[in-house]
């Protein structure tokens, strides 16, 4: 009855991270770039092909058009969410990025699992963009000094992982225990259109707002158009460990970031 009870609040548990990851978005609209019928043609023609091929591939920068009416897009899926899960955001984010921003040529959508943007006449591959949002969790942390020792010396960790090594792709995750009764969890990831050094300065930008948007609070999540920079007290990166949670769910408030 025991390991009943005990997979049940493992499938549930994991029910609740799956169904949370997917609710946090937010989307950005450049209203100094307005629309026209060509750049709408050609968004309309973008959005099929930044699907198909990060369902492929996990990522894609591609173009189509011509002159000032050239649309430049960029998708990604998160380094570690299974081919299903990706597939699933990427299709929604194609969907609500023309409802989200329908009259501007430069627009991005963030969710946890994907990332999705297009630009006119702007080729912005390669450039590090830290536009985007922070979530942060409401509650604060018990022992802040320990935490924050251990936090730091996680990001550097994963954040190395992610710039270092060719075959990670840019992303980065990594678990430590800040006690015996207390486990943190980080993941980051870098747009893979970037150079090695520009994916350090984006994590290095998004960890060293920490202090400013998210100061001693349980959980933090940055989705910048070129990076992304997430921390948990629970399991949240695939594969997911298993844990009991607890009665509560942890709740988020959101802050726009202002983008270089």
């Amino acid at each position: 009855m025991k390991d009943l009870l005990f997979s049940f609040l493992v499938i549930l548990s994991l029910y609740i991270l799956t169904a949370e990851s997917s609710d946090i978005s937010a989307s950005s609209c450049n209203d100094d770039t307005k629309i026209n019928g060509s750049q709408s043609r050609n968004i309309d023609n973008l959005l099929p092909k930044l699907v198909s091929g990060t369902i492929q591939n996990g990522f894609i920068a591609t173009s189509i058009g011509r002159g000032r009416d050239k649309v430049y897009g960029l998708a990604q899926c998160r380094g570690d969410v299974n081919s299903s899960d990706c597939y699933s955001c990427i299709e929604e984010a194609a969907k609500e990025i023309r409802n989200s921003c329908p009259n501007q040529s430069d627009a991005r959508i963030w969710y946890d699992y994907c990332f999705l943007r297009y630009a006119a006449s702007h080729e912005f591959f390669g450039e590090v963009d830290t536009t985007g949002v922070y979530f942060y969790n409401i509650d604060n942390v018990t022992d802040p000094g320990v935490f924050n020792t251990k936090l730091g010396a996680l990001m550097d960790r994963i954040s190395l992982e992610a710039v270092k090594k060719p075959s990670s792709k840019g992303l980065g995750k990594g678990k430590s225990d800040v006690s015996e009764f207390v486990r943190l969890y980080a993941l980051v990831q870098c747009t893979r259109d970037l150079s090695a050094i520009s994916c350090a300065q984006c994590l290095a930008i998004g960890i060293s707002n920490f202090s400013r948007f998210c100061g001693n609070k349980k959980g933090c999540r940055v989705l910048y158009s070129s990076c992304y920079v997430r921390y948990e007290l629970y399991p949240f990166f695939f594969p997911l460990e298993s844990f009991i949670i607890t009665s509560t769910s942890p709740k988020y408030e959101r802050v726009m970031a202002v983008g270089n």
